[in-house]
């Protein structure tokens, strides 16, 4: 009877450890805008199964003005964000401890565009126009630092501050919009408009995007989490990649107005910013962290350095 006794005492705690082992993690990844393709890699992962495989239930919630993912991470009700890499370097420098996991987009989406017609081409064709500015956050950041590369005075164009509908672009009111190639400019050219692009990066403006990250506890009390969701994320990312077609129709899922063409556009323009050469995706490195926060003090976003090391985490990179 003793026996018996102990066996049952035994299986119900052998019970009680593999429910454990079992158990999901429950996560939330807060995404930088509205469910849209840019950010396939986490429906794909989360549609294939592969956060499931991870033992992690993964919830994924669109950001945009009204939930800014810094802010709702370090919050501490979510685990993981997806923000712009210099809003990671711009809260450190406030003392907020969020710290990069992987760079998604490591070639910035950001353009400055104009219709075709205009005869619009370079940063010199702006000098007398009226070219649009997205005040406050890093494509006024990356604008005025293709101006400086491209030795423009400001002074002698007329900046107006715009929002996200391009129609003041498409009616002549504005002659250079701040856009990005897998949106914006998709749009004009869905509405019949070719366009003029002038991109940042030649002029050596190059600035991480899209990054994931989460925060210093979560990095030292939960790593395997950590390191699960990571893992888990850039396999859907590099499934989205390899089959653009795919990866659009499971996006089109997150939302009632996404449309299948757009999406799909959306997610062909995304490849080349996403895997721009042989590094896997998700690759960063102290180099191009170090040149944004150059770039960010010398345009006064950020106002003290921070320690570059401490930034981001080089055991998440892969």
């Amino acid at each position: 009877m003793r026996n018996r006794a102990v066996a049952s005492v035994l299986f119900l705690a052998l019970s009680a450890l593999c429910s454990a082992a079992r158990a999901e993690d429950s996560v939330t990844v807060r995404l930088k805008w509205f469910n849209q393709a840019q950010f396939a890699g986490f429906y794909v992962a989360q549609d294939k199964g592969l956060y499931k495989s991870a033992n992690l239930n993964v919830n994924i919630q669109p950001g945009g003005p009204d939930f800014p993912a810094v802010q709702m991470v370090a919050g501490g009700n979510e685990q993981f964000g997806v923000t712009g890499a210099d809003q990671i370097l711009i809260a450190r420098s406030k003392g907020v401890p969020v710290v990069a996991l992987s760079v998604i987009y490591r070639r910035n989406p950001f353009v400055l565009f104009s219709l075709a017609k205009s005869g619009i081409k370079t940063p010199a064709d702006y000098v007398g126009k009226k070219v649009g500015v997205k005040i406050g956050g890093n494509e006024e950041l990356i604008y005025r630092a293709v101006l400086a590369k491209a030795g423009i005075d400001k002074s002698k164009l007329t900046e107006i501050p715009v929002k996200f509908d391009i129609t003041p672009l498409l009616t002549g009111d504005i002659d250079v919009w701040p856009g990005y190639l897998i949106n914006e400019v998709l749009a004009a050219k869905e509405k019949g408009f070719d366009v003029n692009i002038v991109s940042p990066s030649d002029y050596g403006i190059d600035l991480y995007a899209d990054t994931l990250f989460t925060t210093e506890k979560m990095l030292k009390e939960k790593p395997d989490v950590v390191h699960k969701f990571v893992d888990a994320t850039l396999k859907g990312w590099n499934d989205a990649i390899a089959a653009p077609e795919e990866a659009a129709k499971i996006t089109v899922k997150y939302g009632d107005k996404l449309t299948y063409d757009h999406e799909l556009a959306m997610m062909k323009a995304s490849i080349p910013l996403l895997k721009p050469d042989s590094k896997p995706v998700g690759a960063m490195d102290e180099a191009g962290w170090s040149a944004a926060q150059k770039l960010l003090i010398g345009a006064g976003f950020q106002k003290e350095p921070v320690n570059i090391a401490q930034a981001f985490s080089a055991k998440s990179t892969p």
